[in-house]
């Protein structure tokens, strides 16, 4: 039997600023070699597991803990969190909170030189674990000059370097774009192999998780754990959908054909996944049933780009003639790798940045002399990371901030607050400090204080990150709502899901250039512009191959179509 290495035994823990507890009877084991996916709805306690793993619970966040926890046998309560750093590695979610360095090599050596390792070892110790994880080329690299897929090696690197007996990683894939997502998995895998070390895995999209085998799944809610089984047995069973996680799209495309999935099948991935030939009769039959969805009505363009050039002072030439035109009313995606472009020419539309050629008009108005301010009141902009847009202590006076800047009434304040604060989940928090919410929590919290000043035009990057099923719901089921009453959605994304379900149509960058302009099943189901742009197929895309289905991209079309209903109902 291998080493029990993490042990909760009746584990309960409770913040000291909260009136009840955040973790109740918690009973789990984890093993040396395994690989745990853990899974839940934001606010079920995953991230307060974690950090009572890694040390973070009580030592940066003091409360009471009940029953018992062992690393390695012994009581964390016994421990130092500098004990815990030698058995426990994490890569946070926000990877910038996570660097000490000045370069790369500086900081993946930062743990060996605590430990006064010589010079000479610690410079082969830090090549070869960047090697390992592909970063070895950016040692010198400042760590605010790497893109996301990168930020994250370097991190890893940061903890193999120090032979720790169990990695975390805290929401792996919430910044990466989808190819780089999926080497991420890919990296993660290797490591597990290689080291013979525990991996725990705390992730929302379980599919893309699912990339590469996982041992268990351990599912939780509400503070418990509900759950602890192989992916098949997982899979096959009603846990994912009574608790506001979503499953794979090949599975819900099954269920939709009337296929009854069971664990002989291997359904924890569309590799492994075994079909009959009945059942891939019965998911052509479904295809042929389906009757396409008219195409929008088309629109006048409200935001129009012609030509658009822009470089950066250290000469990267980040847009290149970008010309495209945004419809008014429309939701749409911008789409592409790390680096392509895509904020760039977000950040030029809102006035952040000036391009060197090329117009820009806002319904006919050309936008070359409108201030920033000018612009915002028209186009409202959430930035990926909300760490870099919060200027208030408490998530009320953070939404309100806009709004009496405008100086709108403190009763109209209050009345269009909390109901933004209600839509995005947040009104139980509203006297929050923000000090006090997740990751996901914040980003909530900036796409509400923009929401609430009703812009014309919507840009949000990366709206989802961070967001378990539900939220992500609640808040695209709101920026639909919007886009019903007229007010222009674009949405920058890596979400491939986000982008088949609710966008019209999405625009591919690549390497500054738009490569691709097309609807969301069109483009993910072309390989050539999927290798392009560094995006994913959809499963759905897999699943029809499988099934012989000679149009892919007319069943991942009919499939959002259905899906789009089945949910509305």
């Amino acid at each position: 039997m291998p080493e029990e290495l993490i042990k909760f035994s009746h584990f309960g823990f409770q913040y000291n600023a909260q009136a009840a507890p955040t973790l109740y009877d918690i009973d789990l084991t984890v093993h040396a070699g395994e690989k745990i996916l853990i899974a839940g709805p934001s606010g079920c306690g995953k991230s307060t597991l974690a950090h009572c793993i890694n040390g973070l619970i009580p030592f940066n966040y003091p409360g009471t803990a009940t029953g018992s926890l062992t690393i390695r046998g012994k009581e964390t309560r016994e421990m130092n969190i500098f004990d815990i750093s030698k058995v426990v590695g994490t890569v946070l979610q926000d990877l910038d909170g996570q660097f000490i360095g000045l370069t790369v090599g500086e900081d993946i050596a930062f743990a060996l030189e605590n430990d006064e390792v010589p010079q000479d070892e610690m410079r082969r110790r830090v090549r070869e674990t960047a090697e390992r994880v592909t970063i070895a080329d950016h040692l010198d690299h400042a760590p605010d000059e790497l893109s996301g897929g990168q930020k994250q090696r370097v991190s890893m690197a940061g903890i193999m370097v120090d032979d720790v007996d169990v990695f975390l990683f805290d929401e792996p894939l919430a910044n990466l774009d989808p190819a780089t997502g999926k080497r991420a998995i890919e990296i993660i895998d290797q490591i597990q192999k290689d080291t013979g070390a525990a991996v725990l895995i705390i992730e929302h999209r379980l599919e893309d998780v699912l990339w590469r085998d996982v041992d268990r799944i351990v599912l939780m809610g509400e503070g418990r754990i509900l759950a602890d089984l192989a992916p098949d047995e997982l899979l096959c069973g009603g846990y994912l959908a009574e608790h506001g996680i979503r499953e794979p799209l090949y599975l819900t495309a099954l269920r939709y054909a009337g296929v009854t999935v069971t664990p002989d099948m291997l359904p924890h991935s569309i590799r492994t996944l075994r079909l009959s030939e009945a059942q891939k009769r019965q998911v052509r039959a479904w295809h042929q049933a389906q009757r396409p969805a008219p195409p929008p009505a088309p629109q006048p363009p409200v935001l129009q780009a012609r030509d658009i050039d822009f470089c950066y002072d250290n000469g990267f030439h980040a847009l290149k003639g970008i010309t495209t035109d945004i419809h008014r009313g429309e939701l749409m995606a911008i789409v592409g790798t790390n680096g392509a472009g895509k904020s760039t020419f977000s950040k030029v539309v809102c006035g952040f940045e000036k391009p060197q050629r090329g117009t820009l008009t806002l319904d006919g108005q050309d936008m070359a002399g409108l201030s920033i301010k000018e612009r915002a009141d028209r186009i409202g902009y959430v930035m990926q990371n909300p760490n870099q847009m919060i200027s208030k202590a408490f998530i009320f006076d953070e939404v309100a901030f806009g709004l009496r800047l405008r100086g709108v009434p403190e009763d109209e304040v209050k009345a269009r607050v909390e109901e933004t604060l209600r839509i995005c989940g947040l009104y139980p928090m509203r006297n929050w400090p923000v000090s006090a919410v997740s990751y996901g929590q914040k980003k909530r919290v900036t796409i509400a204080a923009i929401l609430v000043l009703e812009p014309q035009i919507l840009i949000l990057d990366e709206p989802t990150a961070g967001q378990d099923f539900k939220h992500y719901t609640e808040i695209m089921e709101f920026l639909r709502s919007l886009h019903d009453q007229g007010i222009t959605v674009v949405m920058i994304t890596h979400d491939m899901h986000l982008m088949l379900e609710y966008a019209q149509r999405a625009v591919v960058f690549s390497g500054g250039q738009i490569i691709a302009d097309d609807t969301s099943a069109n483009i993910l189901t072309s390989p050539d512009i999927i290798a392009r742009a560094n995006l994913k197929e959809t499963s759905l895309y897999d699943l029809a191959l499988c099934c012989g289905i000679g149009e892919p991209g007319a069943f991942v079309q009919r499939f959002i179509d259905h899906d789009r209903e089945v949910r509305g109902q």
